[in-house]
């Protein structure tokens, strides 16, 4: 069909009325469109966000005031609880309604009113919580020097105020020691939370890349079979009706009559055809060939599979040489998917992915000491396994899939070359 795909205009194919081309061009450059848009998901950045935080807010300052109140009751206080308390809890209150949209500029305003709080010589109440709110906040959005700073600043004033300000006792070295201690916790939980958001974050985008790539490479795949088959024998029924109407002139009217009717329809149907893998392809897009989903890409896809926390090695034995295309595209999707499944399933793990290059065959294997949620059984449901299956026996080969005895999972296949 190489000639059909110069033609240099294409008349607007005539469509169902209950499928209108606005409707499927519509819904194909909206597909498209989200593969453009995918990005690992931003918090903080929708207005909408600010409801799920006022509840906090309001319930820690209604604990903060009532604690705070009994808390200057029989305590030797600087100054007892008046309004000036509650206006500063109510400032921290506020604040911290709108910590996902500001995260520093909230830490910032927290700080002052807590600074201000001890400054005055309130009773040591619940108000720390509101630092240390502000604080985890900031480190798990992404601001921990600025947290680090305030971390610092804090460790440094907090504890001489009593001592500069009243005249009262200076810190000791074990509560200096202890202070510090309780900061570098709060740090390194608020590291380890956000640590943890951006991997889910990571996974999330890495799962809807992929399904997008799969629903892709499908309609390619589509696109170029109807191309490459279909194509082809209208073509030829429209040449073969076209020969025989030049060549038979003594034909009768009613033959001569039936092949225009096949050389028209069959013209309309490829008329029809190319409009069709316009939509498929999506404005011109090229088929999943360059760069070529093959072992040529292992590096690639070991860097995505580490950008996604997932500490992995790559070994090739053998003299690396071409292989069949075929064989070639089944053992870098066996190594994606396995490597994908790693990503889902083993939680901190460490993955191995092997490549053999025998005399005649090539083996692939992808191993991983995860503890997370166990795979699923070569033999059961998941659509990831079966699909590497059918991969390998496609070609000729052979696929094995289960647990590991000492942890993990394992996943080989083994491709013969002649098959590829």
């Amino acid at each position: 069909m190489g000639r059909l795909t110069v033609s240099p205009v294409v008349p607007p194919p005539r469509y169902p009325e209950h499928l209108p081309r606005a409707d499927v061009s519509s819904r194909a450059a909206t597909y498209a469109r989200r593969v453009d848009t995918l990005a690992p998901p931003r918090v903080g950045t929708d207005p909408d966000t600010l409801l799920p935080a006022i509840p906090l807010a309001v319930g820690l300052g209604i604990f903060a005031t009532v604690g705070t109140f009994f808390a200057s009751h029989g305590a030797q206080v600087a100054r007892p609880f008046d309004a000036g308390t509650v206006v500063l809890i109510a400032l921290a209150s506020v604040a911290l309604a709108f910590r996902r949209r500001a995260p520093v500029a909230v830490l910032l305003v927290v700080f002052g009113t807590v600074f201000a709080y001890e400054a005055f010589g309130y009773a040591n109440g619940p108000m720390w919580l509101f630092l240390v709110v502000a604080l985890l906040n900031a480190v798990i959005r992404g601001a921990r020097w600025p947290a680090a700073a305030v971390v610092l600043v804090g460790f440094l004033v907090f504890p001489w105020l009593d001592d500069v300000l009243r005249d009262g006792h200076r810190p000791t070295f074990a509560s200096l020691a202890a202070l510090g201690a309780w900061l570098l916790i709060l740090l390194g939980i608020g590291e380890a939370v956000r640590i943890r958001r951006e991997r889910a974050a990571e996974a999330v985008r890495i799962r809807e890349e992929e399904e997008l790539r799969r629903a892709s490479e499908e309609r390619l795949r589509i696109a170029r079979e109807l191309h490459d088959a279909l194509g082809h024998h209208l073509s030829l029924i429209s040449v073969q009706a076209g020969v025989a109407l030049h060549v038979n002139e003594s034909l009768p009217e009613e033959v001569r009559g039936s092949l225009s009717a096949i050389k028209g329809a069959s013209k309309e149907a490829l008329t029809e055809l190319r409009s069709v893998l316009e939509i498929l392809r999506q404005d011109g897009e090229r088929a999943p060939r360059s760069p070529m989903s093959t072992l040529s890409r292992l590096d690639e896809l070991v860097t995505q599979a580490r950008a996604a926390g997932i500490e992995v090695h790559a070994e090739i034995d053998g003299e690396v040489r071409p292989v069949p295309f075929g064989v070639d595209v089944a053992s870098f999707r066996i190594i994606q998917e396995a490597l994908t499944n790693v990503t889902r399933h083993a939680r901190s793990a460490t993955a191995t992915v092997r490549v053999t290059y025998g005399e005649d065959d090539l083996t692939v294997e992808v191993l991983d000491d995860g503890r997370g949620a166990p795979s699923p059984p070569a033999t059961g449901g998941g659509k990831g396994l079966v699909g590497m299956r059918e991969r390998a026996t496609a070609l000729g080969g052979a696929f094995e899939a289960g647990p590991r005895p000492e942890g993990g999972f394992r996943v080989w296949a083994r491709l013969p070359l002649e098959a590829g």
